[in-house]
């Protein structure tokens, strides 16, 4: 941690912002975001290695669990939350936020600075050594993240972070750290843009990625997703109509009547009818 600088909190590389017209501010925002894949990019070896050590673990029961604080902690939660209606899997990708579920809405003072609360909160889970534990902190310093990260490693668990800072202490304490390096935020310090994005990106490589590998998803349709509206019952009778050749009307009935687009599929095929 010799050389850990906090280059979350340097400053903008624009000033007077204040000054700038609407078309300026917007111009310049873009062109900061414009550098956020990019910096994904250079990490995607550390995600590569999180999704595989998912997948095995995966398969014998083990989940995975988002931890962080503040804008960190939502987008795990937000992350964690679409599983079950996208891919129908259900407490195998849980979020958790510093401060608890009030926290998601409204900031609960210091939270994020108790480094024991983690791991209580892990614990509430039956946590075993077959789970997986991301703390995600653009600082790469939040304690409640660090505290959680090296407790989960003195019980066993397997530990990733995702992070903004290189060399941050989390991601020393992680044994796969994710450091994504976006430069300045265009509001100095205000992690929730440039930051915030890069950790979206990547959270969205690792659930998608591990849902795939795990048999989630046919050819490259969502064959689980849970039926809750009229939208989502359209596209499923859609893709029933181009896996099995079968007019619309009959997909929709058989999409309501088995619940699920793999199971549809798995019931016209196993009754010898079409597809």
């Amino acid at each position: 941690m010799a050389n850990f600088t906090k280059i979350t909190e340097q400053p903008s590389l624009y000033d007077d912002l204040e000054k700038m017209a609407t078309s300026g501010l917007l111009q310049r925002i873009n062109n900061e975001d414009r550098k956020v894949a990019e910096a994904v990019e250079q990490v995607l070896p550390q995600i590569e290695k999180l999704v595989d050590a998912l997948v095995d673990r995966y398969a014998y029961g083990g989940r995975l669990f988002y931890i962080g604080a503040g804008t960190s902690g939502r987008l795990g939660i937000l992350d964690a939350s679409e599983i079950p209606p996208t891919f129908g899997v259900h407490d195998r990708v849980i979020g958790l936020i510093a401060g608890g579920d009030g926290a998601i809405r409204k900031a609960v003072e210091f939270a994020e600075d108790n480094t024991l609360q983690g791991w209580k909160d892990l614990d509430a889970y039956a946590i075993t050594d077959k789970d997986v534990v991301v703390g995600i902190a653009a600082s790469g310093t939040t304690p409640y993240v660090l505290g959680t990260i090296e407790d989960a490693k003195r019980h066993g668990l397997l530990t990733a972070c995702i992070t903004n800072n290189p060399g941050s202490p989390v991601a020393e304490a992680a044994e796969i750290p994710i450091e994504i390096e976006v430069g300045p935020e265009f509001v100095t310090g205000s992690t929730r843009m440039k930051s915030g994005t890069s950790q979206k990106l990547v959270l969205n490589m690792i659930s998608t990625a591990l849902m795939i590998k795990v048999g989630r998803v046919k050819g490259n349709k969502m064959v689980d997703m849970q039926l809750s509206n009229n939208k989502l019952v359209d596209r499923g009778a859609r893709y029933l109509v181009e896996a099995l050749d079968i007019p619309y009307a009959e997909a929709e009935k058989a999409l309501k009547k088995y619940g699920s687009v793999r199971a549809a599929i798995t019931q016209f095929k196993d009754s010898g009818k079409k597809g």
